[in-house]
């Protein structure tokens, strides 16, 4: 599932701030780092359902919606969007929190679909348990 709002029932997976040297050669949030993060908080929900280590296979959707700017708190939300037999596919919602010192505003800003295939110690995929 990917959120419209930032959701109030559960946490983050992961959650930053954006900072200067998080910037690209003209000073906006590199859209790079944005996906590392993402591939970070899926990779966390995946590790936590196929029940062991597991690896990205694919980036199958990422749209970025709204820029983030530096100083911006930064969260990834993660929802399992399908589990097949060793592969599982993470559905990742970003939001970035921005203050004027008086207001402060939440902004969806990117929302991505990763899939990730359970491995075992040969480092080939194992059946992730139902």
């Amino acid at each position: 599932m990917k959120y419209e709002t930032m959701p109030k029932d559960h946490e983050a997976a992961v959650r930053t701030l954006a900072m200067p040297k998080d910037t690209n050669g003209l000073g906006d949030i590199f859209g790079g780092w944005i996906m590392s993060h993402a591939d970070m908080a899926g990779a966390i929900i995946a590790f936590r359902r196929a029940g062991g280590r597991v690896v990205t296979v694919a980036v199958n959707e990422f749209v970025f919606a709204s820029p983030v700017y530096v100083g911006d708190v930064v969260s990834f939300y993660t929802d399992i969007a399908r589990i097949g037999n060793t592969s599982i596919s993470i559905d990742v919602t970003v939001f970035s929190q921005r203050s004027d010192g008086e207001h402060e505003t939440c902004v969806k800003v990117a929302t991505a679909q990763m899939t990730y295939v359970r491995v075992g110690a040969n480092r080939r995929p194992v059946p992730i348990a139902k």
